[in-house]
């Protein structure tokens, strides 16, 4: 009767430990959940930006070249030197020997000279009309901002009237830049009609050329004493206050952007970015060849800086920059992280985490960068995603936040 007891209570504690061994494997074999990085669904800013390498260029820029064959001095003048318009001699040129010039070739050379002239008419009837739409723009900014202070008017209206008058400014730069331009085009002719004449020779008569426009000295082509070819380039002057940036985008791109669209200037030396504005998208595109060996079709967008020159008085002409311009922008937008949508077919999905499990979930997505996109259908304000799913997350498969 003992030893019955016995032999039941050795089966008893075998059966108890085998139920153990067997409820130890099940909890070592069970499925355990998928480690993973969860993000809210939430409401943000959103900025939507084309974003590409820019160049800066000095939009007032003049190439002095020799006018005619001879003997130039060496020049003085360094880069960063300022120069005034009419005034400051940048370089002393002694042509070579005159060599008559037959009857057709005078004849040529009166014609250019003709067609100077007028041109230089021309520039000054131009920068007279510009002055005065700027006066005029001037005085119906001052009547305009009497209107906006009574109330009779919106602010809309003196902004637009604000921004005429930057840009009849900007207008009257270009006429005072092409009137000088036209003057030394005229000297140019002149210069050439002289070294042509056969009267004296070339070491007596010397030329001065002179700055057409006021600025610094950008570039220096030529230093030393030498003898030059007529028309070789001897230095570059221009304003640096007129200070613009060139980037090119993809033409799939470029479709996106307008003048006057916002955009940031990054990456130019200091942390904070500048302010900029899409002054022209140019209608022309060029093709180019990429790093890959791809080619590519690009277009120029010329920008303007808008903050003071203060801030980037330091940057110069041909100096890199990263260009941000700002296509489409929202202040209270429901939004996702981009990590977390991938695609199914022809739609987007993500991972939803519902009680510890991830339900697949397909959504709207409207606009979007590279950190968060636009939800427009399929979530709501509140809910968790998984921000990067591998290959071991699935739908109904358990999940657990990191």
């Amino acid at each position: 009767m003992r030893s019955s007891t016995t032999v039941t209570r050795k089966r008893l504690v075998l059966l108890l430990a085998a139920a153990a061994v067997v409820a130890l494997l099940a909890w070592a074999l069970r499925p355990r959940p998928v480690p993973v990085d969860l993000a809210p669904v939430e409401r943000r800013e959103l900025t939507v930006t084309l974003d590409e390498e820019g160049e800066t260029r000095v939009r007032s820029r003049y190439e002095v070249s020799a006018p005619v064959a001879g003997r130039v001095l060496r020049i003085e003048l360094d880069p960063g030197d300022p120069v005034v318009a009419g005034e400051t001699v940048l370089a002393t040129f002694a042509p070579a020997d005159p060599v008559p010039l037959d009857p057709r070739s005078r004849a040529e050379a009166e014609a250019r000279a003709r067609a100077s002239r007028a041109s230089v008419g021309q520039a000054e009837a131009r920068l007279a009309q510009a002055r005065a739409e700027l006066d005029f723009a001037e005085k119906e900014l001052g009547r305009r901002r009497s209107l906006v202070a009574q109330g009779i008017e919106s602010r809309e209206r003196l902004d637009a009237a604000e921004a005429e008058v930057e840009s009849r400014l900007e207008a009257v730069e270009a006429a005072r830049f092409a009137e000088a331009t036209a003057r030394h085009e005229l000297e140019v002719t002149r210069a050439t009609l002289v070294q042509g004449s056969g009267g004296g020779s070339g070491g007596s008569s010397v030329l001065t050329l002179r700055s057409p426009v006021s600025g610094v000295v950008l570039q220096r082509t030529r230093e030393s004493e030498a003898v030059v070819g007529a028309g070789e380039p001897l230095l570059t002057v221009g304003d640096p206050a007129g200070l613009e940036i060139v980037a090119d985008f993809l033409s799939t791109d470029a479709v996106r952007i307008a003048p006057g669209q916002p955009a940031l200037v990054e990456q130019w030396g200091e942390p904070e970015p500048l302010r900029a504005v899409v002054r022209r998208v140019e209608p022309h595109g060029t093709t180019k060849v990429s790093a890959l060996g791809v080619e590519e079709q690009r277009v120029d967008v010329v920008l303007d800086l808008v903050d003071p020159r203060e801030r980037w008085a330091r940057l110069g002409d041909g100096y890199r920059v990263q260009v941000r311009v700002v296509v489409w922008q929202g202040d209270d937008v429901l939004t996702v992280p981009t990590s977390s949508l991938f695609r199914r077919g022809g739609t987007w999905e993500v991972f939803a985490a519902e009680e510890g499990t991830a339900r697949r979930r397909e959504v709207e997505i409207g606009h979007r960068n590279q950190l968060h996109a636009q939800v427009t259908a399929g979530l709501a304000e509140g809910d968790r995603v998984v921000a990067y799913p591998s290959d071991e997350v699935e739908d109904g498969a358990k999940i657990a936040a990191r």
